[in-house]
Parts: structure tokens; C-alpha cells; sequence
């Protein structure tokens, strides 16, 4: 009698983490959506501005390779689309490169924040190096590689690097999930909030106003905060599991599904909010729409809306440049 209970209690809990996971990537998977449409939006956005201009300002580059490194999260993040509630199977080697991709991914964007930081609140820059965009871009990526390498090597592999199972994107290893925890969370913000603290403190001392007048200040504001939340909730929940050194139930495998679906949610987040808080980008939008509504109208209407609209662009342009 106790084995039949004690085995449909066990059916009933992992059919409610099943629905508790599926529900969570239903959500995502709507949320993925948008931020991949916003993702493209803004590539193509960032690509014409430079092909038309020949060049990008120093923090819209910066913010356009943000922007690239969170719509490859959003694709990277599909192989639990796919397969949840259940995991994807394959060997020990590809699902460590799943990993060891994701994570690198994951802290280059923050460390692109950490770049932001650092121009934003050093103006003119200390460092002229840091001006050069290779230079910056042979920083992120190495600095990442070195890290996640480290990572990778306390990751270890569940079996061997051949044997097909279940790939869990981290692993809940205490000592793998403090290390990242510290490397890839906690490092990036830490230096965030330092050059912030002493922009803060540079700007006080001269009575300016911090970030005033700049575009990109409060887009790295919104970001940065977005992500340190979606970040903060993924890395607590899997030091939290780790630490238990038991196998996780049904639940808490399905909670830390969810928290997963809340780590890649920031990528789509934030392709968002830049598409709808950087005025250039969003005026791009605008624009695009413009142009859709003109060709939808009739080709008898379309003549008099053209002669009324134009002078209003006029106007418009003209008192963007007065602002700026």
C-alpha cells in the first residue's frame, strides 16, 4: 500500500513540475520571439547607419556588439525550447561545448556593459588604448575564453566525453556553481559599479550632472539593471540547489528550469529596451513603420499624405538638431 502511494505521489509531483515547465517555456518561447525580431530589427538598424555614414560612434558600436552577443543568446537559448519539460540528450563533449558557448556569450555581453561603463563615466577616456575597437574586442573575448576555460575545467563532464545522456546546461556542482557564480556574475558587476561610484564621485566634485546629455547613459542604465536581476535570480537559485548536495526532486528541477527561461528572458528584455529607450533606434522603428503605411496606401492617397507630411519631417529634423 505505502509503495503504490509513495509511487503515484511521485507520478503527481513530476507531472506538476512538467506543467510548472511547460508553462515557463510557453512564456519564453513568446518572449524569444519578440526579442529575436527586435534582435534582427536592430542589426540591421546598426549595419545601415554605418554603411551610411561610413563609421558608428564609439558607445554605438560598443552597444550594437551588446546587442549581437544577446540575439546569439536567444538562438542559444532554443535547445531548451525544443526539448522542455524533458532535457536534450547528446554526448558529454557537445553538451560541454553548449555550455562552455553559453557561458562565454553570457559574460562577454557583461563585460561589453563593463566597456560602457568605462566610457560613460572616464570621458575623455584615461586610456586611449581602450579606444581602439580591436583592442577592446581581443579584451572581451580572451578575458572570456580564460574564464570559461576555468569554468569548463570544474564543469568536468557527467560521463564520458563520448557517451550520449541528459546535458544540463550547468551542472549543480557547488564548487562549479560558486566559480561561476563569482567569475561571471559578481566580477563584471563589481567593476560596473566602481566606475560608476567614481563618475558619480568625478561629477559631484566638477557640480555636472552624471550621464547628462547622453544617449547611451540611460540605455546602460535600463540594460545593465535588467540583466543583473535575470542574472542574480539564475546564479542564487543554482549555489542554492548546489549546496544541498542531494539529488534534486522533480520541483526544484523544475524550478531551476524556470530560473534558466529568467537567464536567457534578459537577452530578449533587453533587445527590447534598446529598440524602444535609445531614441535613435527607435526613431529607426518609426520610420520603418512610416514607410509601411505609405506603401499599404492607395496609390490616389498617397501623393497628399506625402505633400502634408513632409514639411512636419522638416520640422522635426530641425529641432533634433537644435537639441543635439
Amino acid at each position: 500500500g505505502s509503495t503504490s502511494e509513495d509511487s503515484s505521489t511521485s507520478g503527481l509531483d513530476i507531472i506538476a513540475a512538467n506543467d510548472l515547465t511547460s508553462r515557463a517555456n510557453y512564456a519564453y518561447s513568446f518572449l524569444a520571439g519578440l526579442g529575436f525580431i527586435a534582435g534582427c530589427f536592430l542589426l540591421y538598424s546598426f549595419i545601415f547607419t554605418y554603411r551610411a555614414q561610413r563609421r558608428l560612434a564609439w558607445l554605438d558600436g560598443l552597444l550594437g556588439a551588446f546587442c549581437s552577443i544577446q540575439l546569439l543568446l536567444v538562438l542559444l537559448s532554443l535547445h531548451a525550447v525544443a526539448y522542455r519539460p524533458d532535457y536534450l540528450r547528446t554526448t558529454g563533449l557537445g553538451c560541454a561545448a553548449l555550455s562552455f558557448a553559453i557561458n562565454t556569450a553570457s559574460l562577454c555581453g557583461l563585460l561589453v556593459l563593463v566597456l560602457i561603463a568605462y566610457v560613460l563615466t572616464q570621458d575623455p577616456p584615461s586610456h586611449a588604448l581602450l579606444r581602439k575597437p580591436g583592442v577592446c574586442v581581443a579584451l572581451v573575448i580572451l578575458t572570456s575564453l580564460l574564464i570559461c576555460l576555468l569554468l569548463a575545467g570544474l564543469r568536468g563532464t557527467h560521463n564520458g566525453l563520448q557517451e550520449e545522456g541528459i546535458c544540463f546546461m550547468d551542472p549543480v556542482k557547488a564548487s562549479y556553481a560558486a566559480a561561476r557564480f563569482c567569475l561571471a556574475f559578481l566580477v563584471p558587476y563589481i567593476l560596473q559599479l566602481g566606475l560608476l561610484l567614481s563618475g558619480c564621485i568625478r561629477q559631484w566634485k566638477s557640480e555636472g550632472r552624471f550621464l547628462h546629455g547622453s544617449e547611451e547613459g540611460p540605455v546602460f542604465l535600463t540594460i545593465t539593471s535588467v540583466m543583473f536581476f535575470c542574472q542574480l535570480f539564475y546564479g542564487v537559485t543554482l549555489v542554492k540547489d548546489a549546496h544541498l548536495e542531494v539529488a534534486l526532486d522533480p520541483q526544484k528541477r523544475a524550478f531551476l528550469s524556470v530560473a534558466e527561461f529568467v537567464f536567457f528572458s534578459g537577452s530578449s528584455v533587453n533587445l527590447l529596451l534598446v529598440l524602444l529607450v535609445h531614441r535613435p533606434r527607435r526613431e529607426s522603428l518609426y520610420s520603418l513603420f512610416q514607410q509601411l503605411r505609405d506603401c499599404c496606401q492607395s496609390p490616389r492617397h498617397s501623393q497628399p499624405s506625402r505633400n502634408i507630411i513632409a514639411p512636419h519631417i522638416e520640422i522635426t529634423d530641425t529641432l533634433q538638431d537644435i537639441e543635439s
